[in-house]
């Protein structure tokens, strides 16, 4: 058995054509989709001359016109991201892609850290407890899991704003503040920059507005923790070690921690999964919200037809989920001292 430390090297390693095969894709995909890109967004009417301009901006021809070969369209894109260049904007100014994304991807992982924090504690709770007491509750929590994984997030993103923003009127419908409470900016997280500040009008404000997105999408990512505590709970105490533990008479609230410890590696492992999921799966909550991430700018860019910061972004998407998916196994080989590396 080799050290940690080459194991980290080699999945290091592995990430490179990973990423190289995401991006591979995206290029590949976005250039063979039907449509003109450029005449999508000025329209069959505009003068030839902003059209060749859009064209130079996307790299399909070169300084006189002509069209550049699909491969070197493909390896100049790759010198560029290598340089950490994600392009121009198409719209509104026409600002680095990059520039675009930084300022929305901390309204995104603000939001997912919360519907991360949502789902761990619904999901591996009650996963524990069902895995823990079996029979019914093993049953309900099955059941749980089972409808709320099946849950169309619009929907009861929508419930949950028609429940307590119109009927109760104690949550906002939507956005991430209120006007005028934003705090100084540090970290772009207002929640963590209100308490860094001490702006406690902003926290509050900021935690009232997340707290609905962040249920909505807790609650959906909840069922999977669930069904994984709740099946790794009852694999672990069928193991003899807790029939030997318990037949020496140790406390049930001691013995719960030792199960808790190895049931913890699957669940780990999905945490990866699902954060990753979390951080590029909430268009969908950030739309219903008007959350303005990375989900929603994504969202109209691809209304406006802004062909680099649609590619852009999701490229800066696979490289989240491969980072994060790195970080995982490492963990994971670090961790559980069974994995071999």
């Amino acid at each position: 058995m080799t050290s940690l430390k080459v194991f980290v090297i080699a999945r290091l390693l592995l990430v490179i054509p990973t990423i190289l095969l995401l991006v591979s894709l995206v290029f590949f995909i976005m250039r063979v989709m039907p449509g003109d890109p450029v005449i999508a967004i000025v329209g069959m009417k505009a003068p030839p001359e902003r059209i060749l301009e859009l064209r130079k901006a996307l790299g399909l021809v070169d300084e006189s016109g002509n069209p550049i070969p699909l491969p070197i369209q493909y390896f100049n894109y790759l010198a560029n991201l290598f340089r950490g260049d994600f392009g121009r904007s198409l719209i509104w100014g026409k600002r680095p892609v990059l520039v675009e994304i930084m300022e929305h991807l901390p309204a995104t992982i603000e939001l997912a850290m919360a519907g991360f924090l949502v789902s761990i504690i619904l999901g591996v709770t009650l996963g524990t407890i069902g895995g823990w007491k079996g029979g019914k509750m093993s049953s309900a929590v099955k059941i749980y899991s089972a409808i709320t994984y099946a849950l169309f997030i619009p929907w009861i993103g929508m419930m949950l704003q028609l429940l307590f923003a119109v009927w109760l009127k104690v949550l906002p419908v939507g956005g991430r503040i209120d006007p005028g409470l934003e705090p100084p900016m540090i970290t772009g997280l207002y929640l963590l920059d209100s308490i860094l500040t001490g702006r406690w009008d902003s926290f509050v404000s900021a935690l009232r507005h997340i707290i609905l997105p962040s249920l909505t999408l807790g609650l959906v990512i909840s069922g999977v923790f669930s069904r994984v505590a709740r099946t790794s709970v009852e694999e672990i105490m069928r193991q003899d070690f807790v029939i030997a533990a318990r037949a020496r008479g140790i406390p049930e609230h001691r013995l719960v921690v030792h199960i808790l410890r190895n049931a913890f590696i699957p669940i780990m492992t999905m945490m990866g999964l699902q954060l990753a999921l979390l951080m590029t799966g909430a268009i969908l909550t950030e739309t219903t919200f008007s959350w303005p991430g990375m989900g929603t700018s994504l969202f109209e860019r691809i209304e406006y037809r802004d062909y680099t910061t649609v590619q852009g972004t999701v490229v800066f998407f696979a490289i989240i989920i491969s980072v994060i998916n790195l970080v995982v196994d490492i963990l994971y080989a670090y961790i559980d001292p069974r994995i071999r590396y």
